[in-house]
């Protein structure tokens, strides 16, 4: 799927893995709690959330196991690379969310990691986990649309 370009936005990483595992339900963006230290490190382009999910935690959403790696020139003042970050939603939508994830089984997946103006966006997809048989068959249809495209080129010439 083509990403939609959007002016003033710096992709920083992509969980990419995540839409092989997982159907998205719903795309929503929040803002994230960061230390300094934290925004540099990512200014630099470094930052992992691959492995990473939302939790709710005493009524707020914690996004867990991101890491963001330690900024070298940062001093004594530096943060704990794998530490939860806060994610910052309205209270109308963490209660729709937490209802969500606590009946229906959902999960919250970040898919994309941004600056939005200057500011930190984490792009949290209410997922569903694929069964192995929805990820052969996507990867049927993926393989189908290649050798078809290929079959007409050739026919093209």
């Amino acid at each position: 799927m083509k990403q939609k370009i959007v002016p003033g936005q710096k992709i920083i990483c992509l969980n990419r893995k995540a839409r092989f595992n997982y159907f998205f339900l719903e795309l929503l963006e929040a803002g994230i709690v960061l230390k300094g230290s934290e925004v540099k490190s990512l200014r630099d382009g470094k930052g992992s959330i691959a492995d990473s999910y939302a939790v709710d935690n005493n009524g707020e959403l914690y996004l867990i196991n991101s890491h963001i790696p330690l900024y070298r020139q940062s001093s004594y003042n530096n943060h704990d690379p794998k530490g939860d970050r806060k994610l910052l939603f309205n209270r109308k939508e963490i209660n729709k969310l937490i209802g969500r994830i606590n009946q229906d089984g959902l999960t919250l997946i970040p898919t994309k990691l941004y600056f939005l103006k200057g500011k930190v966006k984490v792009e949290i997809a209410v997922a569903k986990g694929k069964k192995l048989y929805d990820k052969r068959q996507v990867k049927k249809t993926k393989d189908w649309n290649r050798e078809k495209a290929r079959l007409l080129s050739k026919n093209n010439k």
